[in-house]
């Protein structure tokens, strides 16, 4: 099938499937009127990364771990070194939200300074 075709059967835009292409994640033949054809296996393949994507793992990482997935969903299989890349990723996600959680909280703590000001302020008007 061509490019078309895959984006119409996956519902991604055809620079994402060419993107994906690029990073290695896709490996389409080329006719010989150098068209990119690609197999039906291509529309599970799309499904997964889309999924791996979601999860917030990045193209290098679903590079790594595609030759582990089956299925839609994918299940992930047993590949040397799989649990490191995911458990490395939710260790970065988990930092990142810590610190997502200290600046809200920073933002709570001006709000509330700046909010006993102006209710000084408006009383000592009076």
């Amino acid at each position: 099938m061509l490019i078309g075709e895959l984006s119409r059967r996956t519902g991604v835009h055809t620079h994402q499937l060419r993107y994906y292409e690029a990073q290695g994640l896709l490996e389409p033949g080329r006719g010989a009127n150098g068209y990119r054809e690609y197999t039906d296996d291509a529309v599970l393949t799309v499904t997964q990364i889309r999924r791996l994507l979601e999860a917030g793992l990045s193209t290098q990482e679903i590079g790594f771990m595609l030759p582990c997935a089956t299925g839609a969903a994918p299940d992930l299989e047993s590949c040397p070194e799989l649990l490191a890349v995911l458990r490395a990723r939710l260790h970065g996600l988990d930092e990142h939200i810590d610190t997502l959680i200290r600046s809200r909280q920073a933002l709570h703590d001006y709000i509330d300074a700046t909010e006993r000001r102006v209710s000084r302020h408006y009383r000592g008007c009076g």
